[in-house]
């Protein structure tokens, strides 16, 4: 079901977004018969901008008609402009002399249907929609006497080539990623889904940048509920820009005020290709290799592409690794803290004489000695993060190393508390979605101040807490702990296990609808396979 509430969520994100645009009722320019002023309305309303070109010909032989070839240098393909815009139009076996004194909409039907030879040509009218598509790179042809143009697809320019992914690397499986082009992204998909069930659905977000979003889903498979419940949200987004694929997965998620991510991206065509035949909606942004997948469960983001390559035993063992590096994520430095501030009989004998021997020159308690070291791993991983990748790792190992040998032999930090901050650190980086491990990183914060103050009992209450707090999340109406809760046996197939292929049923269950969110059959389309396609 979709979450109740969504609606006035919507609603407050529209409020919390809406901008003013100060030429928002200025009349837009339309065009004109006189192709002397469309022309000139054309580079007013571009501010004459020197990647403009205007290309005026002449149609036809004894009483020729002008022509204006408009498009943009750099975002055009230039040998189809040339080869197939250009060369048509000055060809003048296309069209007889009688075709020509023809009225001069009907001469550009006529030009579209026998003299253009792109692929994709249609006739449009509307001022807005015309300077839209000259920005986004195609060729506009205009006649002279004649209300409206010709828009050819000529969409072109530099792209990045597809290459590896830079993040949720694997050892086994495909080694091409998204890119910033929305049209090359959905030829990835394609490739991997030959279905006539995949469907597609463009809109344009932002008033200023006009980008391009695409809506991707299975139909047949995918919850036509959940699907509507997206097109609504992304129709409520009133946004001025839209950059990167972040903006808009902030404007549809169902809870603000969580470190959790409760939306899916990735840079990986397989895992979009997994996800979408499992039913989810997978959103893609003109401009970001990083797509959206929606509705996201917890279980899917400790999964990775390596679980279906490899046997069923090695993905599980693998699996349970990277629960057991979230626990210690969260709760390593707390447990510590609570064993020696306040519960020290829960330490054998001969391990808590060498702790205190070790604290004895020390002179923080160990609540700020962890947050001490916290802050400084942050900011050595930081630091290496946007430093350059030729010295960016080396700073961040070798800077940890004297860090660390440095803050012990000075008395400031005891041995032990740097192995564990360490240890922590390094489970961080065994969680395959970065964004739970930044929301466990944040996390881990409270359960060392709750610790301090009142050891285990503190770390119980915080994971009450932190508990009742996943349990309330939803993503797109689905349970954000499914298939944990609501349980769901058929659903823990993928989740802390995975089981067999042979077990896995391929095409999944629908998502959850209205009525029967607590059903088996409608939780087990919640855990996610990411991935299984690969196998």
């Amino acid at each position: 079901m979709i979450d109740s509430g969504s609606q006035k969520r919507g609603k407050r994100d529209k409020g919390s977004v809406k901008t003013s645009a100060g030429n928002a009722n200025i009349a837009a320019p339309k065009l004109s018969p006189n192709l002397t002023q469309t022309l000139d309305n054309i580079r007013r309303e571009l501010g004459a901008s020197p990647d403009l070109t205007i290309r005026q010909v002449q149609i036809g032989g004894e009483d020729p008609v002008q022509a204006a070839v408009v498009h943009l240098g750099g975002l055009v393909n230039t040998v189809a402009v040339n080869e197939f815009v250009m060369g048509s139009l000055l060809d003048n076996s296309h069209l007889t002399a009688p075709e020509m004194s023809r009225e001069p909409e009907d001469l550009l039907q006529l030009i579209l249907c026998r003299a253009m030879g792109l692929g994709e040509a249609e006739i449009k009218s509307d001022w807005n929609e015309i300077m839209i598509a000259i920005l986004s790179g195609d060729t506009l042809i205009l006649l002279d006497g004649c209300t409206k143009g010709i828009v050819g697809g000529t969409k072109g320019g530099e792209w990045r080539t597809i290459t590896e992914p830079s993040s949720q690397l694997v050892v086994r499986g495909p080694k091409d990623a998204f890119v910033e082009s929305v049209s090359t992204n959905i030829s990835l998909i394609r490739r991997r889904i030959k279905s006539p069930k995949l469907w597609f659905e463009f809109m344009r977000i932002g008033k200023v940048t006009n980008t391009d979003v695409a809506i991707i889903y299975i139909k047949n498979i995918a919850d036509d509920k959940i699907v509507d419940e997206v097109r609504t949200r992304l129709k409520r987004i009133d946004i001025e820009a839209v950059l990167e694929s972040s903006y808009i997965e902030q404007l549809i998620q169902d809870k603000v005020l969580t470190p959790f991510p409760t939306v899916y991206n990735t840079e990986r065509p397989d895992v979009a290709a997994a996800n979408l035949l499992e039913g989810r909606i997978v959103l893609i942004v003109d401009g970001t290799p990083f797509v959206l997948i929606l509705p996201t469960v917890f279980a899917q983001f400790f999964q990775s592409t390596d679980d279906y390559a490899q046997r069923f035993d090695i993905a599980t063992l693998m699996r349970m690794v990277r629960y057991v590096s979230f626990i210690i994520l969260l709760l390593g430095p707390s447990i510590y803290i609570a064993l020696t501030t306040f519960h020290y009989e829960m330490i054998p004998t001969p391990m808590l004489i060498s702790l205190l021997a070790q604290r004895e020159n020390v002179p923080f308690p160990a609540a700020v000695e962890a947050m001490l070291m916290e802050i400084a791993f942050e900011v050595l991983r930081e630091a290496g993060t946007r430093m350059p990748r030729a010295v960016g790792q080396t700073v961040s190992v070798v800077g940890a190393l004297i860090l660390g040998q440095a803050v012990v032999e000075a008395g400031i930090i005891t041995p032990v508390m740097v192995i564990v901050v360490a240890l922590t650190g390094i489970a961080s980086f065994a969680i395959p979605s970065n964004n739970l491990a930044i929301a466990g990183r944040i996390v881990r914060f409270g359960f060392i101040a709750a610790a301090s103050v009142f050891g285990f009992y503190g770390i119980t209450l915080g994971l009450i807490v932190l508990v009742a707090h996943m349990n309330s999340l939803r993503s797109f109406g689905v349970p954000y702990l499914s298939p944990f809760s609501p349980f769901s046996l058929r659903g823990q197939k993928d989740t802390l296990v995975r089981v067999p292929m042979w077990m896995i049923h391929l095409r999944p269950h629908k998502s959850k609808d209205a009525n029967n969110n607590t059903s088996n059959d409608d939780e087990s389309s919640a855990s996610g396979k990411e991935g299984r396609t690969d196998a």
